[in-house]
């Protein structure tokens, strides 16, 4: 592996997405992943679809860049092997119900004991306290108890989800920044004792919708649902083009306001003392978004992209995965990379973001089958002979 987490080792023993997201975020970045699977079943997100020839898609993307190898942490000969194991790691990251590590006896003390400067994450729905904190969860309990849900759809419709679980990969991005921050005090000092990480994933939704609590707590608001509306900025709000295609309008700022004025042909909006500032653009909002989506509907969306580009505007389409491979900008900053597959030769993924320009970060595989690297890591690094690593196959702790 090459990037700025070059040498850091994390072990992953996560199941679904958001926690294992974390541990592969390290892993674009360059740390040394090993992923810890039930022997057997492993990982749900292997029986998600979408499937070709039936190879599970998603899988390959979401537990890139690392190893794989079985373990079952529920037999006494498992957790003898994870300790044995531990010491070769800097970070641990899990997701079970608060309190099953310690029924299987490998409590935080005990983790700490084998490796005293382990960064433990543990991500949970709803933490490792509280009324809640033994609730199972997944990105629709996330979105609906961390407020997104609510806001979110026509105001007059229902709350709405968005079409793909995004409060996994939110509550990995916390994951990621929570672990890389416990790093750094372990880097300035040698001494520095092992820290647990504590990652309620709907707080991690929450912690994104900031406004909320503060203008609840001195206005009394309750945020409603808008639509494609926008609260703090007008015009904003998504037009449909004559030839059907659709467009996003933003910009809060009065420079922006009148850039977007000259590309629909009205400077006069400029100059209306309805639209003066950005608070009165909000309270006028319903007139605004009026002309706009009128004139979108009377252009093409190539002559609704060209006449905002020409005043710099700020317009953009709204893409589908076809039209982002196919944009000039993607493809000129590879957006979109071929990584090596072993059932495909290659598949197609998102880049590394963000990038490093002196230590670079790539991609160099999708992720794996079961147990793929069992041999590597039982004899090279734990030094077990073929009849152990067979013996402890048949008993079905690898």
């Amino acid at each position: 592996m090459s990037g700025p987490l070059e040498g850091l080792k994390v072990l992953d023993i996560a199941t679904i997405v958001a926690a294992p997201f974390a541990a592969t975020l390290l892993a674009d970045y360059g740390a040394d992943v090993l992923k810890l699977e039930m022997p057997g079943q492993g990982d749900g997100v292997r029986a998600f679809p979408p499937f070709k020839d039936g190879k599970p898609l998603w899988w390959k993307t979401v537990n890139r860049n690392k190893k794989f190898a079985t373990l079952d942490l529920r037999k006494p000969e498992g957790v003898a092997l994870f300790k044995r194991m531990l010491p070769h790691f800097d970070v641990l990251i899990e997701n079970f119900r608060p309190g099953t590590l310690d029924r299987w006896g490998l409590s935080k003390e005990v983790l700490w004991q084998v490796q005293p400067r382990l960064v433990i994450l543990r991500a949970t729905a709803f933490g490792q306290d509280g009324p809640y904190r033994d609730r199972p969860g997944f990105a629709r309990i996330f979105e609906a108890m961390g407020g997104l849900t609510y806001i979110t759809g026509e105001a007059d419709g229902q709350p709405m989800h968005p079409g793909y679980p995004i409060g996994d990969s939110i509550g990995g991005l916390f994951g990621a920044v929570g672990v890389l921050a416990a790093l750094w005090k372990r880097a300035k000092d040698p001494n520095a004792p092992g820290e647990e990480i504590d990652l309620a994933l709907t707080e991690a939704i929450f912690r994104l919708l900031e406004v909320l609590p503060v203008e609840f707590d001195q206005l009394g608001l309750v945020r409603k649902r808008i639509g494609n509306g926008n609260g703090y900025s007008a015009p904003a709000s998504v037009y449909r083009t004559k030839d059907d295609r659709w467009v996003t309008l933003a910009g809060s700022t009065n420079a922006l306001y009148a850039a977007n004025c000259r590309a629909i042909g009205r400077p006069n909006l400029i100059v209306d003392p309805r639209f003066s500032d950005n608070a009165c653009r909000v309270e006028h909002s319903g007139e605004l978004n009026a002309i706009f989506s009128q004139w979108c509907s009377d252009h093409t969306l190539e002559e609704v992209l060209a006449a905002f580009s020409s005043e710099q505007g700020t317009l953009a389409p709204i893409y589908s995965i076809d039209q982002i491979a196919a944009d000039p900008q993607a493809r000129a900053r590879d957006m979109i990379v071929r990584v090596p597959d072993r059932d495909f030769g290659s598949v197609a993924m998102a880049n590394v973001v963000p990038r490093f320009t002196v230590d670079h970060a790539q991609l160099s595989r999708s992720a794996g089958e079961i147990g793929e690297d069992n041999q590597d890591i039982y004899q090279r690094w734990l030094g077990l002979s073929d009849e152990e690593v067979k013996a402890l196959a048949g008993q079905k702790v690898i």
